[in-house]
């Protein structure tokens, strides 16, 4: 009897145990559902700071989150927040230090004021001339010598996962403009960068502080004559539509960078397998946001047209006149951080 009993109870563990293996279980991933036999074992909060659900960090973000959630075979959950955790850089930038947030990509300005002013040479203006040279440089050497730079003035706390753009910048404003001398005496609201505040003053420029949000009703308003950004921004929050916005002058002073930071103790800490997916997960959501980008800047300029703004073509500018301001702050940007190897790899790639 005793033996039977036995039996009968050691067939109910194996039972058991058959039971709990052999359901697979179901893991939201965008708008698929990843099938998995594995729990998970990472989660990730990644987030941006633009609202738009078009914007190309948000395509980027979303293919992130698709990425690893597929080739991890359902072990990796990612949350995005498109904007939610808010619209500020500083902000995320501060919740990733928290811990709250794994993931941000941010504007490589903020980093001056933690203290590592060699970032700020993303912010020199005409230092790239297209985005196959944008590319060149941040995927090669110049790009691998800024992320062991950041490495070390952060002590590891902001590792850079890769490089993604906002595009090219651009002016617009309330006239258009040919050359510095057209926007002589002219306020216009830039970026917070020394360097760039410095390039517009010396352009004969007002440089100006207005919050991104509070843009559109400057320019309605005339609180500010004129700003600078990349067709898609400024056109997703209808800029041109506004009295002081609807004059675009290309003068592609800026293809911009923008970084997707984490902590990297953080990232240290995970196992070699975590990190690889991570790794190929960053690679394809990279691929992604910088195709958007470009695929949107002739979309977004078209878009401007159709509502009504007048745009002044790049071959009718005089760029040659901008780059005369520009290259010697470039030069004495890197003379004053020692950084001529750096853009030496910049201006060697063209």
């Amino acid at each position: 009897m005793k033996k039977t009993i036995s039996i009968l109870v050691i067939s109910m563990l194996v039972m058991s145990l058959i039971g709990c293996t052999s359901e697979p279980s179901q893991q939201s991933s965008g708008e698929n559902a990843v099938t998995t036999t594995n729990e998970v074992e990472l989660e990730l909060i990644v987030a941006h700071n633009q609202t738009s659900q078009e914007n190309p960090y948000a395509h980027g973000m979303n293919k992130f989150k698709e990425e690893i959630e597929k080739i991890s075979d359902g072990k990796v959950n990612v949350t995005v927040h498109h904007g939610t955790l808010g619209q500020s850089e500083s902000e995320l930038i501060e919740n990733m230090q928290m811990g709250s947030i794994s993931m941000v990509v941010a504007s490589p300005g903020f980093m001056t004021a933690i203290g590592v002013p060699e970032i700020d040479i993303f912010s020199l203006l005409y230092l790239f001339d297209s985005f196959d040279h944008w590319e060149k440089a941040v995927d090669g050497d110049f790009g691998d010598t800024m992320k062991e730079t950041v490495k070390e003035q952060t002590n590891n706390s902001f590792k850079i996962m890769d490089y993604w753009t906002a595009s090219v910048r651009d002016y617009y404003g309330k006239e258009a403009i040919q050359s510095p001398d057209d926007i002589a005496g002219m306020t216009i609201r830039t970026q917070t960068s020394g360097v760039v505040r410095e390039f517009w003053e010396e352009a004969g420029a007002i440089p100006t502080s207005v919050a991104w949000g509070e843009l559109y009703q400057a320019l309605s308003q005339g609180v500010v004559d004129s700003a600078e950004n990349d067709y898609t921004n400024f056109m997703l929050q209808d800029h041109h539509r506004t009295a002081n916005g609807k004059y675009v002058s290309e003068t592609n002073h800026d293809y911009t960078t923008r970084l997707l930071l984490m902590d990297g103790n953080v990232y240290d800490s995970l196992t070699e397998e975590q990190q690889g997916w991570i790794d190929e997960a960053v690679k394809a959501a990279t691929e992604v946001e910088r195709q958007v980008t470009y695929d949107m800047y002739a979309e977004s300029k078209q878009k401007v047209i159709e509502d009504g703004g007048i745009i002044t073509e790049y071959e009718d500018m005089d760029i040659e006149a901008f780059t005369e301001i520009a290259i010697p702050i470039q030069d004495r940007f890197a003379e004053q951080y020692n950084m001529q190897s750096e853009l030496d790899m910049i201006r060697s790639v063209r």
